[in-house]
C-alpha cells in the first residue's frame, strides 16, 4: 500500500493573517439583536497591536497535524496556489511530518489567504476560498478519512469523495463541517452523512444543519443520528460536549484552563481531531472524548490553530494531573 498512510485528512487549507486589535479604543464589541458585534470605525485608520502570520492551518491541516503529533502516519488531501504562501504551507506541512502527496500545486490560483480580527481573547475571521478544481487522488485504503471544510464549488467533489468511500468500505470517516458544507445543505451531501462513522460539530451548528431552535442536546444528537452517523459529537464552547453512540450518551466537561485564554482560534479544531486520532488509535468513545477537551485547552494557550497541539505523552500527562471530576458522565 502506497505510504501506507493511516490518517488522511481531506479540505482546504489556508494562510491565517492574526491582526491583534487589542483594546483601547481602536475597535469595540457592541450587541445587535441579541448578536456581538465587532466595530471599527469606518473610514479612519485603525490602528493594531501586531500581526501574527501562520500557514498550512484550517480544519484539515489542523487535524493532519493533530494526527501526526500524537503518532499516527497522517496526510494532508488538499489544495494551494504556485505562490510564496503556498511553499510556505508546504513547508510548513513537512516540518510537522505530515504527509504532502497528496498536496497539488495550481498554476496562476492563489493560495487561501485568511485575514483574523483578533479582539480580547477572540476572533472573527474574513474568509475567502479560492476555486481550485477539485480532484480527489488515489490514497489507497487508510484506516480513517478526516473529511472537513471545503470551497462552496466543491458540491461535485463530496460525490467523489463519497463514491471513493463506498468503493473501499473498510475507511472509516469522520466529517466536522465547514462553513460552506453546512450552507450545501444535509440533503445534497446525504451519502457523506450516511457514510460516516463520527460526526463532530458545535451545538449552534448542529440547529442549522438540522433546521431547528431545539436546545435539547440529546434531541439534536438523535437528529443527527437519524441523518446516518454512527457516533454524534455536539460541542457547546466553554460548556463542554456531548457524544452519542446511539446507545450510550455522555456529558465531557472542559479541561480546566491552567490560565485565561489567550487565543481560541482552532478549539474545536483541536477537539475533533483529537477525538477522531484516538478513536482511529483504537480507544473507547468515553476514553477519547476525556482526551479531546485537553489539546483543546492547550491550543487556547497560543496564536493559532497548530502551536498548543501536544503530543500522546503530554496528554497523558494532563490525564494524571486531572481533577477527579473530570471524566465523561453518562446522560
Amino acid at each position: 500500500m502506497k505510504n501506507n498512510y493511516n490518517f488522511i485528512a481531506i479540505g482546504d487549507t489556508t494562510t491565517d493573517a492574526f491582526i491583534n486589535l487589542k483594546e483601547g479604543g481602536a475597535a469595540h464589541l457592541d450587541i445587535d439583536k441579541g448578536a456581538k458585534e465587532l466595530c471599527l470605525r469606518f473610514a479612519d485608520k485603525i490602528p493594531y497591536e501586531e500581526v501574527y502570520v501562520i500557514p498550512a492551518v484550517g480544519n484539515a491541516a489542523n487535524a493532519s497535524v493533530a494526527a501526526a503529533r500524537l503518532g499516527l502516519k497522517s496526510a494532508l488531501v488538499s489544495n494551494i496556489g504556485d505562490d510564496y504562501f503556498g511553499k510556505e504551507c508546504l513547508n510548513a506541512l513537512l516540518a510537522e511530518k505530515v504527509g504532502t502527496d497528496f498536496v497539488k500545486i495550481h498554476q496562476g490560483i492563489k493560495t487561501n489567504y485568511h485575514y483574523v480580527l483578533w479582539y480580547e481573547d477572540d476572533r472573527t475571521i474574513l474568509i475567502k476560498h479560492e476555486h481550485f478544481p477539485y480532484s480527489l487522488p488515489d490514497i489507497n485504503e487508510p484506516r480513517w478519512v478526516y473529511f472537513s471544510s471545503l470551497g462552496g464549488n466543491s458540491e461535485e467533489f463530496h460525490k467523489t469523495v463519497e463514491n471513493y468511500l463506498i468503493a473501499h468500505p473498510n475507511i472509516k470517516l469522520a466529517f466536522q463541517p465547514g462553513t460552506f458544507q453546512i450552507k450545501m445543505g444535509k440533503e445534497k451531501i446525504s451519502g457523506i452523512y450516511k457514510r460516516t462513522e463520527v460526526f463532530i460539530c458545535n451545538k449552534e451548528e448542529t440547529q442549522i444543519i438540522l433546521g431547528t431552535k431545539e436546545e435539547d442536546i440529546k434531541k439534536l444528537m438523535s437528529g443527527l443520528h437519524q441523518l446516518g452517523p454512527k457516533i454524534v459529537v455536539v460541542t457547546d464552547g466553554p460548556a463542554g460536549a456531548y457524544a452519542s453512540s446511539g446507545t450510550d450518551a455522555y456529558f465531557m466537561p472542559p479541561y480546566p484552563d491552567p490560565k485565561p485564554p489567550f487565543e481560541r482560534t482552532g478549539a474545536g479544531d483541536a477537539f475533533s481531531s483529537t477525538l477522531a486520532v484516538y478513536l482511529a488509535k483504537g480507544m473507547s468513545l468515553a476514553d477519547s472524548l476525556k482526551r479531546a477537551p485537553i489539546n483543546s485547552m492547550s491550543v487556547v494557550q497560543y496564536i493559532g490553530a497548530r502551536e498548543g497541539l501536544l503530543s500522546a505523552a503530554q496528554i497523558e500527562d494532563y490525564i494524571k494531573k486531572a481533577p477527579s471530576d473530570y471524566k465523561p458522565k453518562k446522560i
